[in-house]
């Protein structure tokens, strides 16, 4: 009898075995992507080196623009053309709308709950169409333009007094990253936390260098996420810093969603901010609208409008600097247009095409989402005529298509001409820094709003140039966004044109 169970229990685990196998077989896609050699667990993951879109720009020029690639336990599309990104974002735009799920991501993003993160469904979409008509919306922009210019002055002004008629030098990165910080922060909660009438400077230090380690925490980075069985023992010690930093985050926001409900029942308080907004529509349906909703709202927008912002700005005034032919030319725009009489403002940018064609040519070569967030596969589908299974997430390597010689004369060259006579329709998908379809970025009028602002006002009022003789270094750093590696120094001091103009701020 013992000899018949064992005998029994044998067969059973081999039928069991070759099902499981044959099923694997039959389910596996007929026609699936090139891919490179691959090894046992890991997948392709002993491939990934930094800068990683650069890496994986490399893996397709060598096996094709639709590439699958495997993540330890994860199946990756790697798309790196407009035709297949196009038919990503479009014909399965649906399709591809969900997100993968990280480790810290999710517990980053409040489970998920953010407009980021969330799944593709009801949920999604109203998050969605908050932040593009409530925040991000024509009209919300134009309300909140004294923000934008009254920061933009302020940096104007401490420049100007830091200055005299001789060329000083400066460092550019954190000028930058504090004006957009502040102007943020005024348009969600309407306080501002560097220069006159700051808060806590190092509460806003605090939590600036905070959104950065978040950035630094998920993606790729985190082996945990592609071999879940280094989940158990808290590879990396993520686990410890993913909640560290949760709590801190968290507290912050959770203050300033308190002090704005305590001023938002003061007498006499006229300022609408998104945290104003966002209880209002509280009060009328607090199941929904919870303070970890609003939390979520906050932090998607501090965390995707200040730093990639400020990067933006780094990138294209050291692209600037190296050109001088190019800032002349800006700077002789904006000379007829605006003049030396007043200060560029908000209306002046549709009367600046030249300047607009300088940050989208920075923002061609130095995209600061390099690899567009991922999205996620919720059912089978095919691009580029392969065949690709559900649950596969996809990353679009916009550093791959900006740059292809095939789509580009000269990829690599700074040329703001280029977009002169390319209309906007005709971009398409060989140009999306801020994503395509249904989870392309809500801010980007308001980023480009800014960085134009910004970069206007300080050609408009300053002489500025290299600290030496030579050109700036333009190597990026690390991150899923795309730091320089080499904060910029530059020099500076007032135009004669705009000295009388300054000395009135």
């Amino acid at each position: 009898m013992d000899f018949f169970f064992i005998y029994y229990y044998h067969y059973l685990a081999i039928f069991l075995f070759v099902l499981l196998i044959s099923k694997r077989i039959l389910s596996h896609p007929k026609n699936q992507p090139p891919s490179p050699p691959s090894l046992p667990i890991i997948g392709h993951l002993h491939l990934l080196k930094i800068p990683l879109h650069q890496t994986l720009a490399n893996l397709s020029r060598r096996y094709g623009p639709v590439l699958l690639l495997r993540f330890g336990s994860c199946p990756v599309l790697l798309v790196s053309s407009p035709s297949a990104a196009e038919e990503c974002f479009t014909k399965n735009d649906i399709i591809f709308a969900n997100r993968p799920t990280f480790f810290a991501l999710k517990h980053l993003s409040y489970n998920n709950n953010t407009v980021s993160t969330a799944s593709y469904g009801p949920h999604w979409r109203n998050l969605r169409r908050i932040t593009t008509i409530e925040i991000f919306s024509t009209t919300r922009i134009l309300i909140s333009s004294p923000i934008r210019t009254e920061e933009i002055r302020s940096l104007t002004r401490q420049l100007f007094r830091k200055s005299d008629q001789s060329f000083q030098r400066i460092e550019l990165k954190s000028r930058f990253s504090q004006l957009t910080f502040n102007v943020m922060m005024q348009t969600i909660a309407g306080k501002r936390y560097f220069g006159k009438k700051m808060v806590d400077l190092e509460e806003a230090r605090q939590f600036y260098s905070d959104i950065k380690e978040g950035f630094s925490l998920v993606g790729v980075s985190n082996l945990a996420d592609f071999l879940p069985v280094l989940r158990w023992v808290d590879f990396q010690g993520l686990k410890k810093r993913v909640v560290r930093l949760q709590k801190r985050r968290d507290a912050f926001l959770q203050g300033l969603v308190d002090e704005c409900r305590v001023r938002k029942g003061e007498k006499g308080e006229t300022k609408i901010t998104v945290i104003d907004i966002m209880l209002s529509l509280q009060e009328s349906h607090p199941e929904y609208y919870t303070d970890e909703i609003i939390k979520g709202v906050i932090v998607v927008i501090l965390a995707a409008g200040t730093d990639t912002t400020a990067l933006t700005m780094e990138w294209a005034m050291s692209l600037l600097l190296n050109h001088p032919d190019v800032l002349d030319k800006v700077k002789a725009e904006i000379d007829i247009q605006v003049g030396h009489g007043r200060l560029i403002e908000d209306s002046d940018l549709t009367k600046l095409p030249y300047l607009h064609c300088v940050i989208k040519e920075t923002l061609r070569l130095y995209p600061v989402a390099p690899l567009l967030l991922p999205h996620k596969s919720s059912e089978e589908c095919t691009v580029g005529g392969y065949d690709v299974p559900a649950g596969t997430i996809v990353m679009a390597n916009l550093w791959a298509i900006h740059r292809d010689p095939k789509l580009w004369v000269e990829p690599t060259c700074f040329k703001p001409e280029r977009f002169e006579s390319m209309e906007e329709e005709k971009e398409g998908f060989k140009f999306m820094p801020f994503g395509h379809g249904r989870r392309a970025c809500p801010g980007a009028n308001l980023a480009t709003r800014v960085v134009g602002l910004a970069l206007g006002t300080l050609i408009q009022c300053f002489e500025w140039k290299r600290v030496g003789e030579e050109k700036e270094e333009m190597s990026g750093g690390i991150g899923i966004t795309l730091p320089k590696a080499k904060p910029l120094e530059a020099m500076f001091r007032p135009r004669r044109t705009m000295i009388n103009m300054l000395s009135q701020l």
